[in-house]
């Protein structure tokens, strides 16, 4: 049988403790598009479909009471999130610009490429990397 293959991925869910908040960062700052907002009642729960530029998407859940997601120390599972971008030092700027505390610039020493962190309002560790 031959392997099928994964082509792309569709999208990233990320589960945020402040809907409002979580939905102003990501759009807002970030730039995200809206695809669909919707209330599903049974589950007390908001769901947000947002797109970037390329077609890939972030699904942003709220639930009730969600627990914290442990970022430190380094948790085994999903690392982190990353955005591509043409100059990290000028998404890093605008971020520290809008009261984002963003790490020190790197350059990955395998692919000479500069970066650096950020986190969302719940701490979820996102990456900024040079295109």
């Amino acid at each position: 049988m031959t392997r099928p293959v994964l082509s792309a991925i569709h999208h990233v869910a990320i589960i945020c403790s402040d809907y409002a908040r979580s939905k102003q960062f990501y759009t807002q700052l970030l730039g995200l598009t809206v695809i669909a907002e919707n209330y599903r009642q049974e589950r007390d729960s908001w769901k947000l479909d947002l797109a970037l530029p390329n077609g890939n998407q972030i699904e942003l859940f709220s639930f009730p009471n969600p627990p914290p997601r442990p970022s430190k120390p380094e948790a085994q599972g999903l690392r982190h999130l990353a955005f591509v971008v043409e100059s990290v030092a000028e998404f890093a700027d605008y971020l520290t610009q809008n009261d984002v505390a963003v790490e020190p610039i790197r350059i990955d020493e395998f692919t000479g490429k500069a970066f650096t962190f950020f986190q969302d309002p719940d701490g979820l560790p996102l990456e900024l990397y040079q295109r």
